[in-house]
């Protein structure tokens, strides 16, 4: 997905002669903190409400703010990830989407986002999830594959990140059923360290759990 078709055109961009008054006005309508500026249909960069707000005079226009404004904005054909990357630079909750003549396309709020990145790591798919740490050397997706292709699952989602000052790989796996209880088996057999995971084993455990707990609270 781009960055562009993720992008709509619910907040509005505000103008060099527009006054500070108008561009809070604005902001509290549509509940945001920061909104494009822009001249001519190019983007000049984002106004935050915080400058606004230090401004005593609320005729003044955003002309003098111009040395303020963020330069927040990601190009229309980027992948969706880029506009992330732009949204942590620059802790706006909107990110805008500009042409490559600086055009403003249109802006990504920042509930947009999360939910593109939630679905991007599977998180409205069916099934459950395994968290493995790995060390560096060690992994390989193609064993990590095997092992759940061996009970009949899919790995429908794989994301990989470091651990900080370690040598481990935190692997997570989405897989496309939930009764996983083979997987986990197979995975501990091999000497995976599983530090997370949730399915219909994860449920059953809880009850086993939950049993003995009140077996011994009885017999007290």
């Amino acid at each position: 997905m781009t960055t562009l078709q993720l992008a709509d055109n619910i907040f509005p961009s505000l103008h060099l002669q527009d006054t500070v008054a108008t561009a809070l006005r604005l902001m509290s309508d549509f509940k945001t903190s920061h909104l494009p500026v822009v001249s001519d249909e190019k983007f000049l960069g984002l106004i935050a409400d915080e400058d606004l707000f230090e401004e005593g005079n609320p005729n003044t226009t955003l002309e003098v703010f111009q040395t303020n404004l963020i330069p927040a904005a990601v190009n229309a054909g980027f992948h969706f990830l880029k506009a992330s990357t732009i949204y942590n630079l620059y802790q706006t909750n909107l990110v805008p989407v500009i042409s490559d003549t600086n055009e403003l396309m249109g802006t990504i709020s920042s509930g947009a986002l999360v939910t593109a990145l939630g679905n991007l790591c599977g998180s409205s798919e069916f099934g459950a999830l395994v968290v493995l740490q790995i060390e560096r050397t060690r992994f390989a997706i193609s064993e990590i594959n095997s092992i759940v292709e061996s009970d009949g699952a899919v790995i429908v989602h794989l994301n990989v990140s470091p651990l900080p000052v370690s040598d481990l790989l935190e692997v997570t796996l989405q897989i496309n059923k939930k009764e996983i209880a083979t997987i986990i088996a197979t995975f501990e057999r091999y000497e995976y360290s599983v530090s997370y995971y949730s399915g219909e084993e994860l449920f059953e455990n809880e009850i086993s759990t939950n049993y003995h707990n009140l077996m011994n609270y009885l017999a007290v």
